[in-house]
């Protein structure tokens, strides 16, 4: 067992498990993503199907838990190996780091995720914590479109649309960074890695943003 806590408090242990949370966090995008479209669908459907989850919701609240931890965990390691990495020589920092210092998108996966965690916190307070109280009125659609923190709401509609396109400049990054930790970046399977990865980091985000683009932005739905 001891070998195992040394390997998973080691560097190469912490961006393992960044690498794992990182990608698990990912494929609850899709699902979540998923959930969000049915918008589309109009009020019937969205109430329908956010009361079906209700219906289910012992289970919804486990996962919610995993999730959170999730979360935390994967950001307690990215804290972690930033401090250590600052602690390290600057001889030795610069070496390791000269490659990524010249992209964007890895000098700034502090700030992102960062700025993703706060946008997090404020949607758990707002719609989420307003679904919670709303046990199956069947308001949920009314809540996300005209809401106080709905799309109506310009300002929530703008920092939704932002929190979106700092979420896909993390994830330009680090799921590519996750498959380099596994050691899954061979150039035979690189074009691939890339493919799927566009689906991460364009794709997902740019379903979300559609959804305040179109309601809030363009008013659909009114």
């Amino acid at each position: 067992m001891s070998w195992f806590l040394n390997f998973m408090n080691s560097s190469i242990g912490k961006k393992m498990q960044m690498a794992i949370t990182g990608i698990l966090l990912c494929l609850f995008l899709i699902v979540h993503v998923i959930g969000n479209l049915v918008l589309f669908a109009g009020p019937n459907a969205f109430n329908t199907y956010v009361e079906a989850l209700s219906s289910v919701k012992p289970l919804v609240r486990s996962l919610e838990v995993v999730l959170a931890l999730m979360f935390i965990w994967h950001i307690f390691n990215g804290v972690r190996l930033t401090i250590e990495n600052r602690k390290a020589t600057p001889e030795k920092y610069l070496m390791n780091k000269a490659a990524e210092n010249s992209k964007l998108t890895s000098r700034t996966m502090g700030l992102t995720g960062s700025l993703i965690f706060i946008f997090l916190v404020t949607h758990l307070g707002t719609i989420w914590r307003l679904f919670q109280l709303e046990h199956g009125g069947g308001k949920f659609y009314d809540i996300v479109i005209s809401g106080r923190f709905g799309f109506n709401n310009i300002y929530y509609t703008l920092i939704y649309i932002f929190a979106m396109a700092l979420l896909g400049l993390h994830l330009r990054h680090g799921f590519q960074s996750a498959f380099q930790t596994f050691g899954w970046n061979h150039s035979k399977y690189k074009p691939l890695i890339s493919g799927v990865a566009v689906f991460f980091w364009l794709i997902i985000p740019l379903a979300f943003m559609s959804i305040p683009i179109y309601f809030g932005l363009l008013g659909g739905g009114n």
